[in-house]
């Protein structure tokens, strides 16, 4: 069995008990496999084993893999999901809004108007989450949690987007504990925000790598974003 697709079904067993440990159905938590800085070898290996869900944290890098998978794999492409992970320029929203399917790093309005203007009218409505620095670390994108409700409230007007919850990327700390608080934070904002915006379906939580996925989906997260537990140390 190829490397990547037995550290793939790993994962995957860990996520499953994980859940059952929390008293979670397993069924709740998607595996976001990210391909960062890996081959498109490495993204059809994992998607010939089952995993349709893709994350890339570098738009060219993905644009281009996107690319590069169609050819190696045409008849598995219409069936995987583009998930953009990573910062957003002002200047890469077009490539983001014609070749991905979500966005979990919506941290800024104009990001959002851009990628609504930008999207393809022949194409679905782009899923979007918006990005939240729950713990207000330095180096982290994502807007202050006191202001999501309001650029939630404004992106969802957005046509051609969808919004569909939040995703936040917490400082690492050894004290799981710790994390679980944040990521339980990050559970409770996005239930005020479904209580303040009733009319729509906020039901994806983002939470949760390689390093902290047990305080995660402890907390509540439905995508988890798995990168080095599945293609390995990156160089």
């Amino acid at each position: 069995m190829n490397a990547w697709v037995s550290q793939w079904l790993s994962v995957g067993q860990r996520i499953a008990d994980l859940a059952a440990r929390h008293d979670r159905n397993p069924g709740e938590v998607q595996l976001l496999a990210v391909s960062k800085t890996f081959p498109a070898e490495a993204v059809v290996a994992v998607a010939r084993a089952g995993q349709r869900h893709f994350g890339e944290n570098y738009i060219q890098e993905g644009v281009d893999k996107i690319a590069q998978v169609a050819h190696l794999a045409p008849d598995l492409a219409h069936e995987l999901v583009w998930h953009c992970i990573g910062p957003i320029q002002s200047n890469k929203t077009r490539q983001v809004a014609a070749h991905f399917q979500w966005v979990h790093t919506v941290d800024r309005l104009k990001v959002a108007q851009r990628l609504s203007d930008q999207r393809p009218s022949h194409l679905p409505d782009l899923q979007v989450l918006i990005q939240v620095n729950m713990d207000g670390g330095d180096t982290k994108s994502g807007v202050a949690p006191q202001e999501a409700l309001a650029l939630a409230q404004a992106v969802a007007q957005l046509p051609r987007l969808k919004l569909r919850g939040i995703m936040s990327i917490p400082e690492p700390h050894d004290d799981p504990q710790r994390m679980q608080a944040i990521h339980e934070h990050t559970r409770d904002l996005l239930q005020r925000l479904q209580q303040a915006m009733p009319q729509l379906t906020l039901d994806v939580l983002s939470m949760g790598m390689s390093a902290d996925l047990e305080p995660a989906i402890a907390a509540g997260s439905t995508w988890v974003r798995v990168g080095t537990a599945i293609f390995g140390s990156r160089t």
